[in-house]
């Protein structure tokens, strides 16, 4: 019989799959795939997790029953695909859960940001009424320039369009029905996206081509007194750039749902486990750093937090493992 793993799950995540693969034999933790619990899952057939679960050769050895990774998330870069292919492992994803959550959470730092949101609710909660400080700008006719045209850049696209902003499209293909728009533009040269933008937004995948697609050699580039916001990958930006923008005054404000290494960010107790890399430390710090500037907003990776989301993202991994398993295969990650 097959043995399905789940980690990373919520109690009430463990009750609602229960109920939808009450006729499988399912197991379930809270914690992610480590060294420290691996052993106790070797008989596992399918597995199901999210982005804490680094999915490596290394890893996946001791998981010689492995069939199907089923993975939460519409990323997999947590997942060795070369791997998995010389194994025989098939990996479904979540292809699309968060268009509308990621994005209206990508608005709510761009509001947040253009507003003094923070600042104003803080003072406010300390009896202070004064507005010093506090002006803030619209955002209608101002440009935004979205960086990758997914599901969420396009939403993103969208919602800027609705509140009367002209948008700057980087990507590899042309999006036939926002062409038609005479607001929207569509672009080939980053550079050019940076320097026209007041507002720059992030929609692309982690990848080797991607790391650091934002870095102190092109920041300088950025239109002075811009906003950059990341709700994708936190590897997407270097962190010394956001520092150097923010000190130069090249950028207005940040807002980031994802940070570098922002699992030892959130778990600081892995520094003392783990065998960091100085530029682990060094990002680390300078993560830190960030969290000190007011102009700069940090949610805990939450953009993709909303209960519509999550429950298509239970509804979508339950289909993917019932796909495997009936022999109706979907959602299936292109394997190099």
């Amino acid at each position: 019989m097959e043995k399905l793993s789940f980690f990373e799950i919520e109690d009430w995540e463990e009750e609602y799959i229960k109920k939808a693969l009450s006729a499988y034999n399912c197991q379930f933790t809270s914690e992610s795939l480590s060294e420290k619990n691996v052993e106790s899952f070797n008989s596992t057939t399918i597995l199901s997790t999210m982005l804490y679960s680094v999915l490596d050769p290394n890893m996946l050895s001791k998981l010689p029953n492995l069939k199907m990774i089923a993975t939460r998330t519409t990323g997999f870069d947590h997942i060795d695909l070369n791997y998995c292919k010389q194994r025989g492992i098939v990996v479904c994803n979540v292809p699309s859960y968060g268009e509308t959550t990621v994005a209206e959470h990508t608005f709510a730092l761009i509001l947040a940001l253009s507003r003094n949101i923070v600042q104003s609710a803080q003072r406010t909660r300390r009896g202070n009424f004064s507005l010093d400080g506090l002006e803030g700008f619209d955002i209608a006719d101002k440009t935004i320039g979205v960086i990758g045209l997914g599901h969420i850049g396009k939403r993103v696209a969208q919602i800027a369009l609705g509140f009367k902003m002209k948008v700057i499209v980087y990507a590899h293909k042309k999006d036939e029905d926002l062409a038609q728009n005479s607001n929207v533009y569509f672009i080939n040269d980053l550079d050019l996206l940076f320097a026209r933008s007041d507002i720059i937004t992030l929609h692309i995948p982690a990848s080797p081509e991607n790391n650091h697609i934002i870095n102190l050699d092109n920041i300088a580039k950025f239109k002075k007194g811009s906003l950059l916001i990341n709700t994708s990958r936190g590897s997407l930006i270097d962190t010394q750039a956001i520092v150097y923008g923010l000190e130069k005054k090249i950028l207005r404000g940040v807002g980031l749902d994802v940070v570098e290494d922002e699992a030892i960010v959130k778990e600081e107790r892995a520094i003392l486990t783990q065998n960091l890399k100085p530029n682990n430390l060094e990002t680390l710090l300078l993560n830190h750093v960030l969290l000190g500037y007011e102009n700069v907003i940090i949610t805990p990776h939450n953009a993709f937090n909303s209960h519509e989301a999550l429950k298509t993202i239970l509804d979508t991994t339950v289909m993917n493992i019932r796909g495997f398993l009936e022999d109706k295969l979907q959602n299936k990650i292109d394997q190099p």
